[in-house]
């Protein structure tokens, strides 16, 4: 149901280039999702992997970096993490190593 209400709200708003912050354990579920229902925008799905209450966030550093990259990718769903931006059915989170990574070269 979450995922259905972040779609209609991508959808629905008069923006062509959507950023949105998200946990990382589900981001790439969602940008399947808005991926399948939100077609004609850019929209770039961003997060923390150290959390704002550790002191050390790469929160605001993946968030610069998702706007910068909105403004220049063509249309579709990305996942953008630690200044690297993947297409939405190419990426997959590393929880071993702490890192979103390409699933495929």
């Amino acid at each position: 149901a979450d995922r259905t209400h972040i779609a209609h709200a991508a959808a629905a708003c008069a923006e062509q280039q959507v950023v949105i912050t998200h946990g990382t354990d589900t981001m790439v579920e969602t940008a399947a999702v808005l991926a399948r229902t939100v077609p004609g925008k850019t929209i770039v799905l961003t997060g923390a992997m150290i959390p704002w209450a550790f002191g050390s966030s790469d929160g605001l550093f993946n968030l610069g970096s998702a706007l910068s990259f909105v403004q220049a990718l063509p249309t579709g769903v990305y996942v953008a993490m630690n200044g690297r931006v993947f297409a939405w059915d190419n990426v997959r989170k590393n929880r071993t190593l702490g890192v979103f990574e390409a699933i495929r070269a």
